[in-house]
């Protein structure tokens, strides 16, 4: 049996959340967290936001510091995880 199978039931007081106006953008503070984490890859990012790995170094760029910057680019370039498996 999958979990799909699971015929899951909510309690009667269950409330779903309203949908966010944004739509569930992500912010570029999200974006920066998300590129730091070396947990997750580019292809992760890509899928939730749209952006490219280019585009995630733009923006690190422009909103780090250049020391910050250059030490993030130094520990993710050729990192495994921040790429596809």
């Amino acid at each position: 049996m999958s979990h799909h199978d699971i015929d899951r039931k909510f309690p009667d007081d269950f409330i779903p959340a309203t949908p966010r106006p944004d739509k569930g953008t992500l912010t570029t503070s999200e974006i920066v967290a998300m590129a730091w984490d070396d947990e997750t890859s580019f292809d992760n990012i890509l899928a939730q936001s749209g952006l490219s790995e280019g585009e995630v170094i733009k923006i690190m760029r422009a909103h780090m510091k250049p020391s910050s910057f250059r030490m993030w680019r130094k520990r993710v370039s050729g990192r495994a995880s921040k790429h596809a498996r």
